[in-house]
C-alpha cells in the first residue's frame, strides 16, 4: 500500500503544479478576451521627424503588441500618401472637407472574436486620417471596448475620442492615449505605463 500512496501523492503534486503553472498566462487572455490593434501609420516625410521608413504610429503599435499580445491589422490605403509634407497636409485637408472615404487594402477576419480594439493613427487636421473612417464604416465595433490612441506634434487626441463615440455609440470608449511623434523612438516607457494603467 505504501508505494501506491506515494504514487497517488506524486500524481496529486503533478496536477497541482500544472494548475499553478496556468497562472503564468497573461491576465488579458483570461479577463479581457482577445484584443486587436487597428491602425494607420504614415511613412515618408513627417512633421518634426523628417523622412522616416517606419511610421510613428507603427512604432507605438509594436510596443502595444509586445505588451498585450494583441493581433494587429494595419489600414493600408490604396491611395499613395508618400509625398512632401507640405503637399500631404493639402491632400488630407481636402479629404476631410469633402468627407472622403479612401479605400484600403485587406480585411479583418472574424472581427466578432475581439472584445477589445485599440484604434491608432496620426492626427490629420484634428482627427484620424479619413481612410480610418472607411474602416469604421465597414466594421461594426459596437459592444466592444475601444481604446483610441494617437501620435501627434501638438494636437493630442484631437477629436478622435468624440469621433469614435459618434461612430460606435454602443461601444465603451476608454483609456485614450496620445504621444508626440518625435518621442515614440525614445519614450517606450510612456506607452508601457499607459498599458499598465489599463491592466496589461
Amino acid at each position: 500500500m505504501k508505494p501506491l500512496k506515494i504514487f497517488i501523492a506524486f500524481a496529486v503534486l503533478l496536477v497541482s503544479t500544472a494548475c499553478s503553472g496556468s497562472t503564468k498566462e497573461p491576465q488579458y487572455n483570461m479577463e479581457k478576451g482577445k484584443a486587436l490593434i487597428v491602425f494607420f501609420s504614415h511613412v515618408g516625410e513627417n512633421y518634426a521627424v523628417g523622412n522616416i521608413e517606419v511610421g510613428n504610429t507603427k512604432i507605438v503599435v509594436d510596443y502595444i503588441q509586445e505588451q498585450t499580445g494583441a493581433d494587429v491589422f494595419e489600414i493600408v490605403a490604396e491611395k499613395n500618401y508618400d509625398m512632401p509634407y507640405s503637399e500631404l497636409i493639402k491632400v488630407a485637408r481636402a479629404e476631410k472637407d469633402n468627407h472622403e472615404l479612401p479605400a484600403f487594402k485587406g480585411a479583418v477576419d472574424n472581427i466578432d472574436r475581439y472584445d477589445t480594439v485599440f484604434i491608432g493613427g496620426p492626427i490629420w487636421w484634428g482627427t484620424y486620417p479619413q481612410v480610418m473612417f472607411t474602416f469604421f464604416k465597414r466594421y461594426n465595433l459596437n459592444g466592444k471596448k475601444l481604446i483610441p490612441f494617437t501620435t501627434h506634434e501638438g494636437s493630442g487626441l484631437g477629436s478622435t475620442v468624440k469621433d469614435v463615440k459618434k461612430q460606435y455609440p454602443e461601444a465603451t470608449v476608454t483609456g485614450a492615449f496620445s504621444i508626440y511623434g518625435h518621442e515614440v523612438r525614445t519614450e517606450k516607457a510612456k506607452v508601457q505605463q499607459w498599458l499598465k494603467g489599463l491592466g496589461y
